[in-house]
């Protein structure tokens, strides 16, 4: 399963497109035997994981890292690393249920508040109505109580997790947790649970092709002014190694750890 696999400020991140995605994801559910995580990267996570040592290893450990954010994307240009579509997370997981709901494959939902999990269940199956949903579980469960709902999980027979607790709450969880589980592929998915059952509004469509979702989100989500002060350090410092030619990191890898 090869694919290109750059660093971006020190980051790591899969150059890719639709297609390739797509495909990267229907060959994990057939043929892997173990979990594999697919973690969404962009601007906010990179300056996040610059600073965390513990979630950078998350990313590096990860089988997917898909470009989500459009300064990701642009950042790999500016840098001269490559060329990639942005993988928006929130556009990937319906797809990957209509690839479940075709081939039989249930999936289990992991996150949210628990009125949210329900609500998104129910979008999900008048969306996709073959799609087996095995399980759920809201995101509220303290440490003690976390090997009870990983044995759920495996006893629901998922063959796919979607996560639903934040970043980099559920890069950690991945670290600790997915290995015990017997689910093939495992998605991130932070808050799109929010955005199917209605609490959250996505951008309007010209606003996604524009580009402009984050500048959407920000003046919708005023709490978020915080977090996306990571945008212009995150531009900063791509603009800063863009005019210094600095080299962009560790390397080019082409997915299994190998310099290409």
């Amino acid at each position: 399963m090869l694919k290109k696999r750059i660093d971006i400020l020190g980051v790591p991140v899969d150059c890719l497109d639709w297609q390739r995605t797509l495909e990267i994801i229907e060959t994990t559910l057939l043929e892997c035997s173990s979990a594999q995580a697919v973690i969404a990267v962009n601007p906010e996570k990179v300056i996040r994981a610059q600073r965390t040592p513990e979630l950078l290893e998350c990313l590096r450990r990860a089988s997917l890292l898909i470009p989500d954010g459009i300064g990701v994307v642009v950042a790999a240009r500016l840098l001269g690393l490559g060329k990639m579509e942005r993988i928006a997370g929130s556009e990937l997981m319906p797809k990957i249920c209509a690839i479940a709901a075709q081939h039989g494959y249930g999936v289990y939902l992991f996150g949210a508040a628990p009125a949210v999990n329900e609500k998104a269940a129910l979008r999900l199956r008048e969306d996709f109505p073959t799609l087996q949903i095995v399980g759920r579980h809201h995101g509220y469960v303290c440490a003690p109580d976390m090997a009870r709902v990983v044995a759920e999980i495996n006893a629901s027979g998922a063959a796919i997790l979607f996560l639903a607790l934040g970043s980099p709450r559920q890069e950690l969880w991945m670290a600790s947790h997915l290995a015990q589980t017997q689910v093939r592929l495992c998605q991130g998915v932070g808050g799109t649970l929010d955005v199917l059952a209605g609490v959250v509004r996505r951008a309007p469509a010209v606003v996604i092709k524009l580009h402009l979702e984050w500048l959407y989100r920000l003046l919708s989500q005023p709490r978020r002014l915080l977090r996306q002060s990571a945008l212009p350090r995150f531009a900063v410092q791509v603009l800063s190694a863009a005019l210094a030619g600095a080299p962009p990191g560790p390397g080019v890898t082409n997915g299994s750890g190998r310099p290409q």
